[in-house]
This record gives C-alpha cells, structure tokens and sequence, in this order.
C-alpha cells in the first residue's frame, strides 16, 4: 500500500470517528433535562439513562462474539446507523414515557455495538495501528465537540421540550450520513480467528480481580465511572442555573473534550515521570475539584469560574480512565489483555452509567424544593465519592510497577 492511499484511509477512519462520536454528544448533555421537561420521574429517567448502560454491557458480548464474526465491519455500521438514526428521529416525537423509552432503547442497542466495531475496523486497516489509532481515535473528541456549535442556532437561550428535541433529529441525521459513509470505508470482512478462547480469556480476567491492586483499582474505577457519568446527568441544569443559556449549555461543557486533547498529549510524560498511583489519584482530584468548585461557587456571580473549570474535563478523563486502558495494556499478561479492557470497559460504559443513572435524578429529586435545585447539597455526594476513590488509591492501590516502562501508546 502506498503512502498516499494510507494517508487516504487514516483520513477516512478520522471521519468515521468524527460521526461515530458526534452521533453520542448531540444528545448526551441535554438528555436528563429534556426528560424533565416531559415530566418524566426519576425512575423512568433512570431506565431510559441506563439503556445505553445496558446495551453497553449487551455490546460487549454482541459485537466480541455475533458481529464480529457474521458480518463484515463496514455493513454493520451502514445497517446499524440506518436503522439506529430512524429510532432517534422516532425518539424525538415521543412525548409519553413509554414510547419514548422504546425508541430509544433500540437507537442505544443499535448505537453501542458500533462503538467497538469502529475500532476493530480502524485497527484492522491502519498500516501502523499502534502510530496512527491515537489520530484516529480523537477524530471522536473533535466528533463531540464540533457537533455542539448547531445548537446554539437551533436552539434559544431558554430552549423548551419542542425546540431541545432538535438533539435527537441532529443526531439521527448524522447516523443517516455515518450510515451512507460507511459504505465507502474499506472491505473489512468477519473475523474468523477468534475461538472458544474468549471465553478462558475472560474467565482469567475475572479471576485477577483476586490480586488486592486489580481489585482495589477495580472498585475506584467503579466510583470514578459513577461520578464521570452523572456529571451529564446533571450538568445542562446546573450551567443554566447559573446564568449560561440553554442553546450554549453544551458549547461551555465542550471545553472539556478540547482539554481532553491537550491532556492526552501529556499524559505519556506525566506517566513516566510520577507513575501510575499518583497519575490516576490525580484524575480523581480533578472530579473532586469540579465538583467542588460547583459546589461553593455555582451563582451566575461566578459563572466565568464554572466556565473555567471545565478544562478539568481533560484531567478526569484522562488522567484516570486513560490510564487505566493504558495501565492494563502494560501490566495484565498478554493472554487476557483484551478481556481486562473489556471487563474494565463494562464499568466505564455500562455498570458505571446505570448506577448514575438512578442516583443522580434521585438526587436531583431529593434536593429539589419548590422547583429549585439545592446544588451546593446536590455536590457534596460525588465530591465525597471521589474522596473516598483517593483513599481508596492513597492507602490500598499497590501496582506491580511504579510507571510505564517502554513507550506509552494510547
């Protein structure tokens, strides 16, 4: 293959990204609050939050053991966000629960599978993956932020049910343009080469977790996976509270994933230079500091400082989850590495966003009087949870090596 055409199918798989990722942003920020706008109680917002936890999980397995190996990668996608984009326009016309919740749960169980396909299909067709997949993988980042800006014309500055369900028309539209897309990215035909050995592999995955420092950093990545996931639950309400308008709400929380950029392109070095233990207590900290400064400083007096504090966005995400992919490539043996992904994987994406899911709208619940939110209440609960992740790191967390020990590839 010459430079060119490589050149030609990274810059393709970077597009791929884009949408993949931007199909996810357009509704992500702006979900719990349209759901209480449509009068929805906290216990149907917890099924319909945890439906993209729940396919999560489903996809794991789906997309490891039926998609990878009946369809060809490409097809799947076309399939998957044809019919996935048909289920958010759906969605978006729903304003009963059931309806609602029935639309959307097929878009998420539709959406998530494609997740792991579209880095099995990049791997699959970069000449260098372990060079390239970082470029192409914030093709994603750039996907959730650019995806953001349509809104602040679609929207208005106090946005109502009828104008904020344009999150779910924009994302459907881009399914459908993700769908055509595929078509055109290269031939990547079923694998074949996967066996019964799957199944060992995450049987030893499981079985690790008897190690106290897997189990330990097991835990924490539960915790930081709940506080990481109810931060969207919350966060449109709590930035129009103080005083950021409804069509710039996810705008101000994109700041983050620009931040996650340049915290990516540091975290090699910071790893080298102070280690696993204290690179991931890091990304912690900077939960509990936003949440924090949320706490103490949420009035529209102080809305430069909740601007502001968004980069650390970058530091949570990161310094925390990033490592930990990175940290399980470099110390799990070889025979399970893909599995403890995996098994890391289900917290992140699936167990972590169905526990947020159903805390945080009860929270939402329990400190709301007279329609007001008592927010400094409301943030006292994940500050506390990410302090007890610290502990957790500070005293228990022992890894086998103190950092990276060859070059870090993420």
């Amino acid at each position: 293959m010459t430079d060119t055409s490589g050149s030609s199918i990274k810059f393709k798989l970077f597009l791929m990204m884009i949408l993949e990722i931007a199909i996810w942003g357009a509704w992500q920020i702006k979900i719990f609050s349209y759901m209480g706008m449509l009068g929805f109680m906290p216990d149907q917002q917890w099924l319909v939050g945890s439906s993209f936890g729940i396919a999560s999980i489903v996809g794991i397995f789906f997309s490891n053991q039926f998609a990878d190996r009946n369809f060809s990668a490409e097809r799947f996608l076309a399939f998957s966000h044809v019919v996935g984009g048909a289920a958010l326009i759906a969605t978006a016309f729903q304003t009963s629960f059931w309806p609602f919740f029935g639309c959307f749960v097929t878009y998420c169980l539709l959406y998530v599978p494609t997740i792991s396909v579209t880095n099995s299909l990049a791997f699959a067709n970069l000449q260098d993956p372990a060079k390239d997949f970082g470029f192409v993988r914030m093709g994603g980042t750039i996907g959730w932020i650019i995806v953001s800006w349509p809104f602040i014309f679609l929207l208005s500055e106090k946005a109502g049910a009828s104008e904020t369900k344009w999150v779910f028309i924009v994302a459907g539209i881009i399914s459908f343009v993700l769908a055509a897309f595929s078509l055109t990215l290269p031939h990547t035909p079923p694998r074949k080469d996967v066996d019964g050995m799957d199944k060992v592999a995450w049987l030893k995955a499981v079985k690790l977790l008897g190690n106290p420092f897997v189990l330990v950093l097991f835990l924490v990545t539960f915790i930081d996976s709940t506080i990481h996931n109810g931060y969207f639950v919350v966060i449109d309400g709590f930035l129009q509270k103080v005083g950021i308008s409804a069509n710039m709400s996810m705008v101000v929380s994109s700041i983050g994933q620009v931040a996650e950029i340049v915290t990516m392109l540091i975290l090699g070095a910071v790893l080298k230079k102070i280690g696993w233990k204290i690179t991931l207590i890091l990304g912690i900290v900077g939960h509990a500091a936003r949440f924090g400064i949320f706490a103490f400083f949420g009035t529209p007096d102080s809305q430069w400082l909740i601007i502001a504090v968004q980069v650390l966005h970058g530091i949570c995400y990161a310094f925390f989850f990033v490592t930990v992919y990175i940290f399980v490539d470099a110390v799990f043996p070889n025979d399970v590495r893909t599995s403890a992904q995996g098994l890391f994987n289900l917290l992140i994406l699936g167990v972590g966003m169905v526990v947020a899911s159903k805390l945080f709208p009860q929270l939402l619940a329990n400190y709301t009087n007279d329609g007001v939110v008592d927010y400094k209440q409301l943030f006292f609960v994940p500050s506390g949870m990410a302090l007890v992740g610290i502990l957790l790191l500070a005293f228990f967390f022992r890894p086998p090596t103190h950092g990276p020990e060859g070059e870090v590839k993420h």
